[in-house]
């Protein structure tokens, strides 16, 4: 793993989900979470929102570097993609056990498909191997 694309990586990933959430979240969902303002905190919570971004962060750049080592923003942004889709379940039961509103549950779903999908082809572009791919040519 190279440590110093996986650090660039991790940081460019970690500030994309961050701003991401702060406008799409914080900022455009929050007359649907206004709507249900009971369910959350007056504010938010900093220390622990700031380290559920990092862990988010880490964890698909360390995805995309160890199952996609050559990186690439394609692969990458399909990947995240997936990792959106394992969310956009969560938020499903979410809605089953939690009086949220319909547009707070698809508001959350299309947020985590951008985020992820987006926050993956950055950091595949980061990571992307500088060293081109070698295919093995036929002996005559």
């Amino acid at each position: 793993m190279d440590w110093k694309k996986f650090s660039i990586a991790f940081f460019a990933a970690f500030g994309f989900i961050f701003v991401f959430g702060f406008i799409w979240y914080g900022t455009l969902m929050s007359g649907a979470h206004q709507e249900v303002s009971t369910l959350f905190r007056p504010k938010p919570d900093f220390p622990w929102l700031i380290s559920g971004h990092v862990v988010m962060a880490f964890f698909l750049t360390f995805l995309c570097a160890k199952f996609v080592p050559a990186g690439g923003a394609r692969i990458c942004a399909l990947l995240g993609l997936l990792v959106a889709l394992v969310y956009v379940g969560a938020h499903l039961i979410t809605f089953a056990v939690q009086p949220i509103t319909n547009k707070i549950l698809w508001g959350w779903n299309v947020g985590a498909l951008i985020q992820f999908a987006v926050a993956g082809a950055i950091i595949g572009t980061i990571y992307k191997s500088s060293s081109p791919v070698t295919r093995p040519t036929p002996n005559s």
